[in-house]
């Protein structure tokens, strides 16, 4: 990690040191854009996953800016010698962004930041020790920070007895309990295997079946169809063929309709988790159909209640994934939100994914509900990594030939024998 270093003026400021902003701040460093990038490196995935948890991104759809060159998956295995296999682990894939960080954005600044205000000539960033940086844009890369959807059943009940999956990164302390996994996605089925292995005796509640990923089916046709779609998978299988090509292409995704584009990340983003769980399945008790009416507080830990009966648990683990709400970033202040347009939560982005304040960006989990699922997944690292550097290098290039011709007219209208001011 890299200690603060310094605080001025800069011409970006990248708000996020995970996949996305250090895929950013490296294309834009390259394009010789001046860049202050600030944040934990890989801070989310360090401290709110699992250990032992493993990406469900195929090798192909991993990486963080580029699929290729010096700053890959493939050259980080290589260079730095490493046994690395698919899927690959949480900490494989937190020490290959540590290595991109090291190598492409050395002067991150590793304070947070803790509010964004409007100036009159952009921007200043307030850090969390109090010191100030100005800048002229601001792109916001956070991903999923306070974004955990919990359901209304458990608000108001204690972290002792119910928490969200992304407020653990390890599950010893459950060993011996008796947990109730609410959810049927990767992250509900995996954390399951992960509190088994731990020693806790676990239930996955969840209101539908399961939808295993590339699991084989006991049906011929299914499995047919099945090694059809294998064939045919998009790099980043995110959705099902042939929605998944669509998904790959974030710019067409952004110019759908808005009622298609809402259908598109409903699909795309539907509960699914990776069949190389199931082997490690077994003698996990799986609820499903069942819909929670209720929780409380007992004597013995807590009580799920659902139509037809309830069960008590020492603990209740949420993995009901995330609903996007700048508003909990904590970055902006009541009068500056309110004036970022927003759909649900989720700031409505043009093609450069700015906002509709100028010069203010977000990529990654909150650009899903403008450019589509790929979005959630390090795969879209290259494709916001373009179109924000395109997009600055093109408002660069309009702000310098405006001034060349503010220069002309007032060369013109100067008189005889004097310069202009």
């Amino acid at each position: 990690m890299t200690a603060s270093v310094r605080s001025n003026d800069c011409e970006v400021a990248v708000v996020g040191a995970g996949p996305f902003g250090l895929g950013v701040a490296t294309a834009l460093r390259a394009a010789g854009v001046d860049v202050l990038a600030f944040g934990s490196p890989m801070g989310f995935w360090r401290e709110n996953m699992p250990r032992g948890m493993r990406l469900r991104s195929p090798w192909r759809a991993t990486f963080i800016g580029n699929p290729n060159g010096p700053l890959s998956l493939d050259s980080y295995a290589s260079g730095q010698r490493v046994q690395l296999r698919e899927p690959l682990l949480r900490q494989d894939f937190v020490d290959y962004g540590m290595w991109v960080q090291a190598q492409a954005i050395p002067d991150l600044d590793t304070r947070m930041v803790s509010r964004v205000e409007r100036t009159n000539a952009g921007f200043r960033l307030i850090l969390a020790d109090g010191d100030a940086v100005r800048a002229g844009r601001v792109i916001v890369a956070m991903g999923l920070k306070n974004q955990e959807l919990v359901p209304a059943a458990f608000s108001g009940l204690p972290s002792e007895l119910v928490s969200h999956t992304s407020a653990h990164t390890g599950f010893e302390a459950f060993a011996g309990k008796h947990v109730a996994v609410v959810g049927r996605g990767q992250s509900a089925c995996e954390s399951a295997v992960l509190l088994r292995k731990a020693g806790a005796d676990v239930e996955l509640v969840c209101r539908g079946d399961i939808h295993w990923l590339g699991a084989p089916s006991s049906r011929r046709g299914r499995n047919v169809l099945g090694a059809a779609e294998e064939l045919l998978a998009s790099p980043s299988r995110v959705g099902p063929f042939p929605l998944s090509w669509l998904i790959e292409a974030p710019g067409l995704v952004h110019g759908l309709p808005a009622a298609a584009l809402r259908w598109v990340n409903a699909r795309g983003l539907r509960a699914g988790a990776s069949g190389w769980l199931l082997p490690d399945f077994g003698g996990i008790k799986v609820k499903a159909g069942r819909v929670i009416v209720g929780a409380s507080a007992s004597n013995s830990g807590i009580d799920l209640r659902f139509e037809n009966g309830s069960t008590a648990y020492d603990h209740v683990l949420l993995a009901t994934g995330y609903r996007i709400d700048i508003s909990k970033l904590g970055l902006f202040a009541p009068d500056f939100l309110d004036a970022i347009a927003c759909h649900d939560g989720s700031p409505i982005l043009s093609a450069g994914l700015e906002s509709n304040i100028p010069g203010l960006h977000f990529v990654g989990a909150s650009a899903v509900a403008s450019f589509g699922p790929l979005m959630r997944f390090t795969a879209a690292t290259p494709y916001a990594a373009r179109a924000v550097t395109r997009f600055i290098r093109a408002a660069r290039h309009k702000g310098q030939n405006a001034r060349r011709s503010t220069l002309r007219l007032g060369e013109a209208s100067a008189p005889a024998g004097t310069k202009p001011r």
